[in-house]
């Protein structure tokens, strides 16, 4: 008996379908590349001709010239160059970081069970908020944070044992999920104060901090998903031949993961790589971002296309170059995913 849910190509549907799938995906992939093509044409177009357009042939509709590239790259080079290294280095950093951090925790929630108090949770949090309370109001951060240490330590001794209800893990990971719930302006001003309080205001380490804050419950939703698919029985078997739990990892779990985690990784890269709200409120010019210096094209005199064309373009290239080049892990991480689900 055929699979109803088996994956069936192109060419063995019935020519009407396979006619209707070919126009449905040449309008998709006009609909996809037509603005990265207007992007480049646009980028060897002059003032005059972007004004006057639209003009979308170059030699025929207009004289393509490298006006905006010589500007952008050589009149505006170390203007262009710092934010562009600032974006790869926020970028990969909080992406590994957060991939790191967030895989592991994702295959912990997975393979082991935890019951964590709701009562003591709370006294973290009341904790924590605590600490970063003192230390917004100009306490030293020491200080604060041997403060904070101190309270959840006496009162969990003193009234830890009077919590009974507990966490399961999908509540844990509902709870981790759930940060990503709150609009990203909503914890920009705590974030502001509280990276002021610490002198991070316009370091690339303030924004590498608070994308993995970010990213992690990314990663633990997508990679929970695609753990819970992996058989039990190969790390099982490794158990019981004596192989401790970091083996397992090491040499089961993360080479038949290579997908998952690529698939995750360039995720996470694309929301750090575009984010514009929390550079936006937490540098002023050391640390910029490339999409800061795209909307900065946005000038008195109006928007320069011209000019914000060529730094879209040098700015999506080493993510469209990655993309390609780990296509068939992500293609196969985001299935095996999108099945378990």
């Amino acid at each position: 008996m055929r699979n109803p849910f088996a994956r069936r190509a192109v060419t063995d549907l019935p020519p009407p379908a396979k006619l209707a799938a070919f126009v449905v995906l040449v309008v998709w992939a006009v609909v996809v590349l037509f603005p990265i093509y207007w992007l480049f044409v646009t980028s060897f177009k002059t003032p005059y001709q972007v004004d006057k357009g639209p003009f979308y042939i170059p030699f025929v509709d207009f004289q393509p010239t490298l006006d905006a590239w010589r500007y952008i790259l050589v009149e505006l080079g170390n203007d262009t160059l710092r934010p562009y290294v600032n974006t790869v280095i926020v970028g990969l950093s909080s992406s590994v970081i957060a991939l790191l951090m967030g895989a592991a925790a994702a295959y912990a929630l997975v393979r082991f069970t935890y019951r964590p108090r709701v009562g003591m949770i709370g006294l973290g949090i009341g904790s924590m908020a605590f600490g970063f309370g003192a230390a917004a109001l100009g306490a030293p951060v020491v200080l604060a944070a041997a403060s904070a240490v101190a309270i959840f330590v006496t009162l969990a001794q003193a009234i830890g044992r009077r919590f009974t209800r507990s966490m399961g893990n999908s509540d844990i990971a509902f709870w981790l999920i759930s940060q990503r719930i709150l609009p990203p302006i909503a914890v920009a001003i705590p974030l502001y104060v509280l990276f002021q309080q610490v002198g991070l205001l316009d370091n690339i380490v303030a924004l590498i901090i608070t994308y993995v804050a970010t990213n992690i419950p990314i990663v633990i939703w997508l990679m929970r998903d695609y753990f819970a698919s992996l058989p039990r029985e190969l790390e099982e078997s490794a158990a019981v031949d004596g192989a401790s739990i970091y083996r397992i990892v090491r040499s089961i779990v993360l080479p038949i993961s290579v997908p998952g985690l690529v698939a995750t990784f360039l995720i996470v890269l694309v929301f750090a790589w575009n984010e514009f709200l929390i550079a936006l409120v937490l540098t002023s010019a050391n640390a910029q971002t490339m999409p800061l210096q795209v909307a900065a094209q946005n000038a008195t005199r109006g928007p320069q296309w011209w000019a914000m064309s060529v730094l879209i373009l040098i700015m999506i290239a080493p993510v469209v170059v990655m993309a390609v080049a780990l296509e068939r892990y992500i293609t196969k991480g985001i299935l095996v995913g999108a099945l378990k689900g």
